[in-house]
């Protein structure tokens, strides 16, 4: 199986070394000095790592044959891709890879199903599950652990316990003035769509 596991960035200095868009969770183990990765595009490839070092908080990476700025250059933008066994996992339990998740079935804590996991969206902040529903229309969940309290591999699901208002369009808007005075019609219209 072929994962993404950086980007290519500009050339950093003159003597072939490259910056990297890192989208990989164990740089470490893919992106290290002997490992050998497939690019896309092909022609670009396959490439070597040499040497990598840390700049600035940039991962800076240096390939075999790559000896100056304009061999580095002609690599921008160029993915670069590991070959990982199906089988292998994160170390870490509570984590996965993208191809292991997709394909899920998702279905909430009381059994009702919502869809199939068709991609996952990784956003600086959080990544999504982007969940395609029975009715093709698509749903995105957070995957929090406040939201997604299981993932099963075995029986190919993915469980969630949706806020209101995540998976449909049934929240309960609940306001301090109904509260107080115990009433649903308090006078004033909760939507805002006053006269």
């Amino acid at each position: 199986m072929q994962l993404v596991v950086a980007r290519v960035g500009r050339a950093h200095g003159i003597k072939g070394e490259v910056t990297v868009e890192v989208r990989t969770d164990e740089p470490e183990l893919r992106l290290g000095p002997g490992a050998v990765l497939l690019t896309d595009p092909a022609s670009a490839g396959p490439l070597t790592i040499e040497t990598g070092r840390v700049h600035s908080g940039r991962l800076l990476l240096r390939f075999a044959g790559v000896r100056d700025r304009n061999a580095a250059e002609a690599l921008r933008n160029t993915l670069l891709i590991a070959e990982v066994d199906p089988d292998e996992t994160p170390e870490d339990p509570d984590e996965y890879y993208d191809h292991q998740l997709m394909d899920l079935d998702v279905v909430t804590t009381e059994g009702a199903e919502v869809g199939r996991i068709t991609e996952i969206s990784h956003l600086p902040s959080q990544d999504l599950f982007v969940v395609e529903r029975p009715d093709g229309t698509e749903v995105m969940i957070p995957f929090v652990e406040e939201i997604v309290v299981e993932i099963d591999l075995e029986e190919q699901r993915a469980v969630i316990d949706p806020p209101p208002g995540l998976i449909d369009d049934r929240a309960e808007v609940a306001s301090a003035r109904d509260a107080e005075d115990g009433s649903a019609d308090g006078g004033e219209d909760t939507t805002g769509a006053g006269a």
